[in-house]
């Protein structure tokens, strides 16, 4: 761990060399590594990070600073691209963005990279009033602050609506043989627009990968934010991935997250509602097994009353994995008529798997509706002797009802063709086929 850290702080002063930024964003840089010294990375005896450790993850030597640009061409990524839609694409190859392959527009709205971002004169102002005011000053987030310079900006003015959705991805080609990514994501949708983004990181190795994502959310008033995180890469890549949300007055935000994949997953999510009549959704499914682990580690913060939540994770667990999740919901004082629901709920295929969770409310005003629960247990035999006695196949069950304990979460979907894909993942991980959608 203190190996990757002196590497990282090394590292610094030739990131800023070969980065052309402004002042401002120089001193927030400049303010973010000496933060990261001071703080370094997370471990066990911080309350939120008890059940992950991060010890076997920093004891590789990544490549933090990768020099060579690595070529691919589209027969190589289709399968992870969600193709039968069309789409805004913003496409990168290890670290660097790859502009043959996306698809990015300025035309009455700016779908494109925060490097460019970050040195053109034309997005000063923005850059000025969103970039790194709402991101934590923790030690992972400001070690990606420091090294922020390429990832994804995303500006839709008022009255609009995008009628493509925007597929993000992040695509490792395995040429270094371990390597340290710090994608940084900006959006900011204005008063009354729409927007939906998917988002995804993917290995094509099994050289060894660490993500630390950052994204910044911004919703104004009447907008629309349909945001969707895949996260199905191999046993070699681990992801930190940390998502701040700001919402305003009659503001629309949802978040479904599918983690099916990698070594180490650790999804931090905070949103903060600021005024009145707010709709907030967070959904997750997890199904792994072997030896991975996912966290999921959700904040909702109710500031103005007459808002609404609704988070629904659900965890299925085999072999030695493990989950955790802790959601914190915090309704103030002064927010009165809040409605606030929280529900975590896990199947432990193997008597290995392990599930660690902590709902958490934190109520201080009086008029309200707020509930939470997590259940943790295994599949229902007598449901499953039912189907096996009308002559379902063992695999063929325990798929139908894993299918069952998913569906209200795949029901949100708003893309037809992402809830074919995540169907057709979850089939491939219960290694059963399938002749419905759900």
């Amino acid at each position: 761990m203190i190996a990757l850290k002196e590497k990282l702080l090394s590292s610094f002063i030739a990131f800023e060399n070969q980065t052309n930024i402004d002042s401002y964003v120089h001193d927030i840089r400049s303010e973010a590594i000496k933060q990261f010294e001071s703080i370094g990375f997370p471990n066990k005896k911080l309350e939120n990070w008890k059940y992950t450790s991060l010890k076997n993850l920093l004891n590789t030597d990544y490549t933090v600073l990768p020099e060579i640009n690595n070529v691919l061409e589209f027969k190589n990524i289709k399968k992870y691209l969600i193709d039968d839609i069309d789409s805004y694409k913003i496409i990168f190859v290890d670290g660097k963005y790859c502009s043959h392959l996306s698809e990015t527009t300025h035309e009455g709205m700016d779908i494109c990279i925060l490097s460019a971002a970050l040195t053109q004169s034309k997005y000063e102002l923005i850059i000025e009033n969103y970039f790194n005011k709402i991101a934590l000053k923790d030690g992972i987030t400001s070690l990606n602050t420091a090294f922020s310079n390429e990832g994804v900006f995303i500006h839709i003015p008022k009255n609009k609506f995008v009628e493509k959705p925007i597929q993000i991805i992040h695509f490792s080609t395995g040429n270094e043989s371990s390597l340290m990514f710090q994608p940084r994501n900006l959006v900011v949708v204005d008063e009354n627009s729409q927007v939906q983004i998917i988002e995804r990181h993917q290995s094509l190795n099994k050289n060894k990968v660490f993500t630390n994502s950052v994204t910044e959310i911004y919703a104004d008033k009447k907008s629309i934010i349909d945001y969707y995180k895949i996260q199905n890469d191999n046993l070699q890549a681990s992801l930190i991935d940390n998502t701040y949300v700001n919402q305003e007055r009659n503001s629309a935000f949802s978040m479904h997250t599918f983690s099916f994949g990698n070594e180490l997953v650790r999804n931090n999510l905070n949103i903060s509602q600021n005024d009145e009549f707010i709709e907030t959704t967070i959904k997750g499914v997890t199904i792994i097994g072997d030896n991975q682990h996912v966290d999921h580690n959700t904040l909702i913060k109710h500031n103005k009353p007459n808002c609404n939540s609704h988070q629904d994770y659900k965890g299925i667990y085999d072999n030695k994995s493990t989950g955790v999740f802790n959601g914190r919901i915090v309704v103030n004082k002064q927010a009165q008529k809040t409605n606030a629901f929280q529900s975590n709920n896990n199947v432990l295929l193997s008597d290995k798997a392990t599930v660690n969770a902590k709902p958490q409310l934190e109520i201080y005003a009086d008029d309200v509706k707020c509930s939470h629960g997590c259940t943790v247990g295994q599949l229902d035999k007598n449901a499953l002797f039912y189907l096996k006695s009308r002559g379902i196949p063992e695999k063929e069950a325990t798929a139908l009802l894993m299918y069952g304990f998913a569906n209200n979460i795949l029901k949100s979907v708003k893309i037809p063709e992402i809830k074919t894909r995540i169907t057709n993942i979850i089939a491939n991980k219960l290694g059963v086929k399938i002749g419905f959608n759900l």
